[in-house]
Parts: C-alpha cells; sequence; structure tokens
C-alpha cells in the first residue's frame, strides 16, 4: 500500500479478535454514488449492498461492489457480472461463523475468478473483461482484481492506500517477469523497419494486460488469477474510489479525491468522470 504517511499493517486475525474482546462495534454505514461515461458499451457495476448470509445464531450482512471493463465486446463483462458473485459464495464452505467466512473470503475469490473465466470460455466467445471485486463486510474489505482498473481508499486520518493491483505490462514488472520466464514473450507492435510502437503487450495475441477473464484467443499466458487484498478498516470510515483506467489514466490517486473533497458520493462520481474529461481536454 501506498501512503501520504508510514502505515503499520497489523495480521486481520489479530484486528479481528482484538474488536472481539473489546466493546462491540456497530457496522459501518455504507453511501455510495455511480457516474460513468463509456463509448463502447462495454463497462457494467454491480452493487449490491445489505445482502443477508445466514449464520448459525441469526443472519449477517455484507456488500458487494464491481466494476466489469470489456474489451473485444461486452460478453465477458456481461457473463462476469452476472456468475461471478455466485461462484464466489459458492467456493466458500458452509456453516461458518462471522470471522471463518471473512477469512474465507480470499481463497474463495480466487476460485471464483478462476471459475467463472472457465466457465465463459467454455462459450467460445473472444471477448474479454477485467475485474475489480470488492466485498465489505463489517469494517473488513476485500479487493479481488485482475487488469487495469484501481480501487483506492483514502481513511479519516488522510492516508491513502492501493487496494487493487495495475496488471498493465507496461508498468507491472514482476507480471512481465512472469511471462516471460513461463515462455511467452513481451514486446510493442512491429511497425516494420525496427521500429516499435504502441504499450507493451503478450504475445501470443497482443494483449497489453496480464490478467483478465475471457481473452481465450490469446494464450495461456494471460491468467483469471486475481490479486487479493483483504485489510482492516478504521471504525474511524473514509472513502474508496472504485474505476477503470479511463480515470486512473488521468488523474492520481490525490487528484481524484481531492476533486471531490466534502461532496455527497452521488455528486463526488460525477464530478471525478467530469474532472477527467476536463483534465484531458486541457492536455
Amino acid at each position: 500500500m501506498s501512503t501520504r504517511g508510514e502505515h503499520q499493517t497489523v495480521p486481520l486475525s489479530i484486528l479481528l479478535k482484538r474488536e472481539l474482546a473489546s466493546e462491540k462495534i456497530e457496522d459501518p454505514e455504507i453511501v455510495h454514488g455511480l457516474a460513468s461515461h463509456s463509448k463502447k458499451g462495454e463497462d457494467f457495476t454491480l452493487l449490491k449492498t445489505e445482502c443477508q448470509r445466514a449464520l448459525g445464531d441469526g443472519f449477517t450482512t455484507f456488500s458487494v461492489f464491481g466494476l466489469f471493463d470489456g474489451h473485444n465486446g461486452s460478453a465477458a463483462a456481461i457473463y462476469t457480472k452476472e456468475n461471478l458473485l455466485n461462484n464466489v459464495l459458492s467456493a466458500i464452505p458452509a456453516d461458518l461463523n462471522r470471522d471463518e467466512w471473512v477469512a474465507a473470503l480470499p481463497r474463495a475469490l480466487v476460485a471464483g475468478f478462476v471459475k467463472t473465466d472457465k466457465d465463459f470460455q467454455q462459450r467460445a466467445k473472444t471477448s474479454g473483461t477485467t475485474v475489480t471485486f470488492v466485498i465489505l463486510e463489517g469494517w473488513v474489505v476485500t479487493v479481488a482484481s485482475v487488469g487495469d482498473s484501481c480501487c483506492i481508499f483514502e481513511s479519516a486520518e488522510g492516508g491513502i492506500y492501493h487496494l487493487s493491483a495495475d496488471h498493465r505490462l507496461e508498468c507491472n514488472e514482476e507480471e512481465r517477469h512472469r511471462i516471460t520466464a513461463s515462455g511467452g514473450e513481451v514486446g510493442r507492435l512491429n511497425a516494420g523497419g525496427g521500429a516499435e510502437i504502441g504499450p507493451l503487450r503478450c504475445w501470443p495475441g497482443g494483449l497489453c494486460l496480464s490478467r483478465s477473464i475471457g481473452d481465450m484467443d490469446v494464450g495461456e499466458f494471460i491468467v483469471p488469477v486475481p490479486y487479493v487484498k483483504q485489510v482492516k478498516l478504521s471504525t474511524a470510515g473514509g472513502r474508496m474510489i472504485i474505476s477503470s483506467d479511463g480515470v486512473w489514466d488521468a488523474l492520481t490517486a490525490e487528484e481524484a479525491l481531492d476533486c471531490c473533497r466534502g461532496m455527497p458520493p452521488d455528486a463526488a462520481a460525477a464530478q471525478i468522470v467530469k474532472y477527467k474529461f476536463a483534465f484531458l481536454h486541457v492536455f
């Protein structure tokens, strides 16, 4: 995580034990906004708040926020939006208590992403999608991501944390090494005469992302295994932005947060989209 100041991390299990041992803190109040500007109609969102989950002594709720940025068509994004959550929940063992359920989420998210990709590829569609998938249960947020969308969180204390990974080959050296070590190639488009243009891509296929769901035509080196991060939030709360590369190609995390500071969520989301295009127009 990157932050304006140093942040000492504490294992989630320890934080959960501390909370159980102290006075019970109520679940956070979640307010959210949504804004979009899609030219190709390949971007989709999923917002489900207060999803109920039965427990032995009652029930608890969790919220889900998903962003699916499709490419080469919308089929992968639509299929993932409709099936990913069920695949994740199906990978969690039954009869778990609340803390066990939260602890099982990271593994279940990996399984859910992989199953969604496998099932979609059996449909022989060539489209693909990036995914940023956020599950908020109490004060614990779990984020799983493939591709170049991004989830950032600003705490009430002012720290800015990146909860997702950027899987563009241009800026992810670890992913470039993974692909070349497995026998793939990473390079730019050859424009002839030795000239290379555009971003770094994985060959075969020429995709500039190293991880996605779908993309059955780009070879074995593009994988659906997500980057997963789980953190315990401070009860002081904070702000979270989930957006596709259209925002992050124009704005830094600080700029996105600053341009909508003090606004309610719906207005803040619209302002980020508006500010992005103003920023692009200037430059």
